[in-house]
Order: C-alpha cells, then structure tokens, then sequence
C-alpha cells in the first residue's frame, strides 16, 4: 500500500473522528427559548448596553429594546468613551423616552479591560432585581428579554444566555463565520453540557446577551470579578459554574435576538484573534489536539485529495472526499438548525482552514506577548493590561 494512501486513511479517520463530534454537538444542543407573553408581577429589569464608536448600530439597538414588553424596565447605555456619533444618536432617543438612561464611561482604569468596565459601570446604577447586558449590535424583538426571564423564573435559573440569530449579508460572513461560530461550539461542548451543573468545566455564555439575576451577578463578584478578561463572557460562566450555587442555562434565541456580528473579513479575523486562545488557557494538551484535528481536516486533506487526483489513485480520492462530504452533510444540518442560510456547509473546508489561521495567530500574541488592538485599545502581554 502506497504512502499516499495511507496518508489518505488516516486523513479520513481524522475527519471522521471530526465529523461524529460535530454530529454529536449538534444532536445535543437542542435547547431554545419560546415567545411568553409577559405577566404583570415580573420583576424589574435593567438592560444595559456597552457602546464605543457604534453610530451605525447603537440606534436599531436602543430602539428595539425600549420597544421591549415588560411592565418594569430601563434600558442603560455606556457610552464608553466613544469618539464618533454614539453619544449624539442615544441622547437625541433618551429626549422622548425616560426609560432611557445614558452614563458616560469613565476612563479606563489600570488593571481592567474595556468591555468589563463599561458594563460594571452599567451595573452599579441599575435598579432592577435581574440585569440583561447586551451588546450594541444586537436587535431585540418585544417578546425577547420577557420571554427569557419568564424562562429563567419558571426553571430556577440564575443566568439565562441566549444564543443570537447571526445576520450573514456579505461575502465574508456568509462564507466563513458560520464555521467559525461552530469551531467554538465543538470545543467547548454540546449546550446540553454546558447546561449540566454536574460538569463545571464546560462553560461559555454568549457576551451579546446575558440575563441574570441581581443576586447571582452580586454573589459571584459581578464583572469585576473578570475585569482583567478580555473574553470576560466566557471567564463569568465559568466562575457560575465553579461557583455551583445558582443553575445557567445556555439556548438559542429561536429568532428572538440577532446581530450582525462583523461586516468583513478585516472585522472577522481581528474580532476572533483577540479572543481565540483564551478560550482554551489551561489546557495545553486540548489546545494541541485541537490544532491538530483542524490541520488534518482542512488544510491538509483538501491539499492531499487534489494530489491523489493528480496521481490517480482513486482509493485515496475515494475515502477523503466521503469523509469530506460526511463533514459537510452534518455541517450544513447543524447549520440550518441554528437559523444559519441554507448551504452554508459548502464553505466548511475554506471557514476550517481560515479558524485554524485565526487560531494560531491568536495563540501567538496571546502568549508570546505581542497583544491585540480592539475598539481603539491595546492589550499586551497575555492580555492582562490595557493602555
């Protein structure tokens, strides 16, 4: 048997062993919200949103929410510091509804990240018993916010994180941040794990929209607690699920919430390079494996099957494209599920191999100590200060 096709079985066994986790991970997150019908004795809400220079999105937001319907809330904007419209745009909202209430960021301090700090600003003057943080770029239907608390108070839940509907317009989108957004989902782990408090090392919220009780927020130390976090959505669900008193539950938003994430493939690389590798900090060996499975299965199998079609030798053509195409055949069902356009799997193969790119490069400015530039802001060194 020739070296190309045993480079070809093993290539296949690897995007096998890839394809039944992506399978697995999509069977098993099935969790969703439904659309409630708010009650009259709900508790208060405060919505709190951090903005820094977002004139083209700050407004969809705002208004969506104050749209919200709940018989007691607020909507906060932190404006942080912006240097483009942001401010002018909220402020001329908040003249017609007193729901709204805008704070001016203060400067940075040392030892915090930006985000953390806009939105621990955001919560010291909040006056509801549950707080929702949620980002600028999102926009909310009525039902949205009253729905996942009615969810949150019916289960017992102490955080509820929704997974947004994503808006995929351009090319770039389209073809590369479905996967992206999957790579993530397949290292952490099916919902249904990250929602089984009886697995405290499987954690991740979604940053553009977490909804949690006053208590539980104050009880695990609230965003000061990850202040020096660039990924401070990820470190807060873990500190929940270390902490163990107070359940999450983690779902899709079933049309209820959607962003439009990044609008280019400039805002796609920069946007994930800054926070790839922290997901994976302190687990070497998973970061390692990880790599490495990304590797097999894009870019190095695509390379090898174009090769084996060169050569001729149909029995290596043959097992890495059926291994490919069962790759793609799961992808694009998980896909679907998750409200992403019909077809999306097609772009699996190039979406892998630019993950993998974004992966490494992420790795290597977060340890090496290069740092990351985001929103205006530099955070070197293993991303712990800011300047």
């Amino acid at each position: 048997m020739g070296v190309l096709i045993i480079l070809a079985l093993l290539l296949s066994g690897a995007n096998l062993a890839f394809a039944f986790r992506w399978l697995d991970v999509v069977r098993r997150s099935q969790a969703k919200i439904e659309p409630r019908r708010p009650q009259s004795d709900l508790p208060s809400l405060s919505i709190i949103v951090p903005a820094r220079d977002e004139e083209q999105n700050v407004a969809r937001c705002v208004n969506s929410l104050l749209a919200t319907r709940h018989p007691d809330f607020e909507v906060i904007v932190v404006d942080d510091r912006s240097t483009d419209a942001t401010l002018s745009i909220v402020d001329a909202i908040a003249q017609h509804d007193p729901r709204l209430r805008i704070v001016g960021g203060a400067p940075l301090p040392d030892g915090w990240v930006g985000k953390p700090w806009a939105l621990a600003q955001g919560a010291r003057i909040a006056r509801g018993a549950w707080l929702l943080f949620t980002d600028a770029d999102t926009e909310h239907e009525p039902l949205a916010a009253t729905s996942a608390l009615q969810c949150a108070l019916e289960n017992g839940y102490g955080v509820v994180s929704l997974l947004t509907d994503q808006q995929t317009i351009g090319a770039a989108e389209c073809l590369l941040l479905p996967t992206i957004l999957f790579v993530i989902m397949l290292g952490v782990g099916a919902t249904e794990d990250v929602n089984d408090p009886r697995k405290p090392d499987v954690a991740i919220f979604n940053g553009q929209y977490i909804l949690v009780s006053r208590a539980a927020y104050d009880a695990v130390g609230g965003h000061e607690a990850v202040r020096a976090e660039i990924a401070e959505d990820l470190e807060l669900a873990r500190r929940f699920k270390r902490d163990g008193r107070f359940r999450i539950f983690l779902a899709g938003a079933g049309g209820l919430v959607r962003t439009r994430m990044y609008v280019s493939f400039a805002q796609i690389w920069q946007g994930f390079v800054k926070n790839f590798a922290i997901g994976v900090r302190g687990r070497p060996f998973g970061a390692i494996a990880g790599t490495a499975l990304l590797a097999c299965v894009s870019p190095i199998s695509p390379i090898v099957l174009l090769v084996a079609l060169v050569q001729r030798q149909w029995l290596a053509v043959a097992v890495l494209a059926l291994s490919g195409a069962a790759i793609i055949a799961i992808a694009e069902v998980g896909m679907r599920r998750a409200r992403f356009a019909p077809g999306s799997g097609i772009a699996v193969p190039l979406g892998l191999a630019v993950a993998l790119a974004i992966f490494a490069t992420s790795l290597y400015c977060t340890f090496v100590g290069r740092g990351v530039e985001w929103r205006g802001r530099r955070y070197g060194g293993g991303l712990r200060r800011a300047r």
